[in-house]
């Protein structure tokens, strides 16, 4: 399934962190903090956000931003361009 943002917005396929383990203990799901990061899989048509990103781009985005949602066993996240920090490069 292809998903297409609107306007000023960017679909992310977000990237898990790495099972973390302090002590020997395993952390639970609820415990771990939220991804901040992961790969651009769409790019709305606006301007300005097509200036900054593009599709397979490695990008940072705000922790507590955007609607997550899940779709052929993947996590996505979609954002507004203003919760799009940095690019990996």
């Amino acid at each position: 399934m292809k998903i297409h943002p609107f306007e000023e917005r960017v679909v992310i396929e977000v990237q898990e962190q790495g099972e973390k383990k302090v002590g020997g203990l395993i952390i639970p799901d609820t415990a771990k903090e939220k991804p901040q990061a992961g790969i651009v899989v769409s790019v709305g048509t606006g301007e300005e956000i097509q200036k900054m990103v593009s599709e397979g781009d490695m990008v940072i985005f705000n922790k507590y931003s955007g609607s997550e949602f899940h779709i052929d066993g993947k996590d996505y996240i979609i954002l507004a361009k203003d919760d799009v920090l940095a690019k990996l490069v």
